[in-house]
Formats: C-alpha cells, structure tokens, sequence
C-alpha cells in the first residue's frame, strides 16, 4: 500500500519559485518590448497602473494556466510538486487556481510572511493553500 503524499517543505516551494519566477521574467520583458514599442519607444512611466496589471495577469495566465492543465509549472516539475486539491488530492479547477494566485499575491504582499507560515504550520500549508484549499505535495521518485 502506497504511503499519502507528503506536503512540500519551504525550500522545494521557494526552489520551484525561483525557477518559475525566471521563466515569468523573461515573459515580462518581452511583454515589456511590446508595448515601448507601442508606446512609440518611450520607457513605460514608473507606477504605471495598466502596466503593472498587464504583468499580473501575464502571471496569472503563466501560474494559473500550468496548475489548472498540468497541476504543475515548470519549476514544481523539476522539483518533483504537484498542485492538488487538499480535501481529495484531486486536480486543481480553474476557480481555486485562480484563487490561489489571488491568495500568493497576499502572502508576496506581507514581504513573505504567507510562505514562512509554512514552517509553523502544523500540515506545512503556506496561507495561500489554506486559503485555496490547496497544497503543494512532493512527487515520490519512481524506482
């Protein structure tokens, strides 16, 4: 009988996260090309509202998008993660990843605060997961 998944620790999240937020950058600055070029070449004024609402939605279309088709981005992939339902274990609807990303935007917003929770946590849940109902479990190795 196969044992129950196991909760990812901070450090695979924040691993998987560094490899995703790569990917989200690269994205960003060709999203950020695109419109200097429609903006006539002219540097996109700082603070600009529509402009940081382009870069979360890019974000969430990148995050929301892989956890809703795939129940893992790239960087969960390499870290052996996958994004489940935490009442079931089941794959991760559109609503909760959305709901999740919403979530993230919280505890990136209280300077880490929702992702150290994690290491307080008794179930290791970052606030995110406890808000999405979701979490972060670790793929066992194949043998």
């Amino acid at each position: 009988m196969s044992e129950p998944p196991r909760t990812s620790g901070l450090f695979r999240r924040l691993a998987a996260m560094v490899y995703d937020g790569l990917l989200l950058i690269a994205l960003w600055m060709i999203a950020t090309g695109v419109l200097v070029a429609f903006n006539h070449g002219e540097a996109i004024p700082p603070g600009h509202i529509g402009y940081q609402l382009v870069l979360l939605a890019i974000g969430a279309v990148f995050l929301c998008g892989f956890w809703w088709r795939a129940g893992r981005t790239l960087g969960m992939q390499a870290w052996r993660l996958r994004l489940v339902r935490r009442d079931d274990g089941g794959p991760v609807g559109l609503r909760l990843a959305l709901l999740r990303y919403l979530a993230a935007l919280l505890s990136w917003a209280s300077l880490g605060l929702g992702f150290l929770w994690s290491l307080v946590d008794r179930d290791r849940l970052a606030w995110h997961d406890r808000l999405s109902g979701t979490q972060l479990v670790v793929i066992p190795r194949r043998r």
